[in-house]
């Protein structure tokens, strides 16, 4: 999880986002070390640039970034909605909707206990089923 000023572009902080992932969870009972990358990546046309595209083949994860100018906003939905969740649980919070703190000092701390409590909730919920 990064956080950066409004004015930065997203795909500028794609390599050291992807950086800050800890190791994915393979499957059960495959041998051998824990997988360090995902498979692939859905990404929107916000990282369609060369320079994404070639970090990702080097790593070996399969590029699933929407292209500018091509594609339609439809074909990205099927993942995208994920994505949209998770932002409008995030904002709930609302010194993390208005956000009062402008430092990512204070920023990051308050957006990690945000995502803990949602976590928190959603474990909760499968566990009373």
């Amino acid at each position: 999880m990064l956080a950066s000023a409004a004015n930065v572009h997203d795909s500028k902080l794609f390599e050291p986002l992807l950086e800050t992932n800890p190791s994915v969870r393979g499957r059960r009972r495959r041998p051998g070390r824990p997988r360090r990358r995902p498979e692939k990546l859905h990404a929107d046309k916000g990282y369609d640039y060369p320079r994404c595209r070639r970090y990702l083949h080097r790593r070996g994860i399969k590029v699933r970034i929407a292209r500018r100018g091509i594609e339609a906003k439809t074909h990205l939905g099927r993942h995208r909605w994920v994505v949209e969740r998770t932002i409008s649980w995030v904002l709930r919070f609302k010194r993390l909707g208005i956000r009062y703190d402008r430092t990512a000092a204070t920023l990051l701390p308050l957006l990690l206990l945000a995502v803990t409590l949602i976590n928190f909730r959603r474990l909760r919920q499968v566990e009373e089923l």
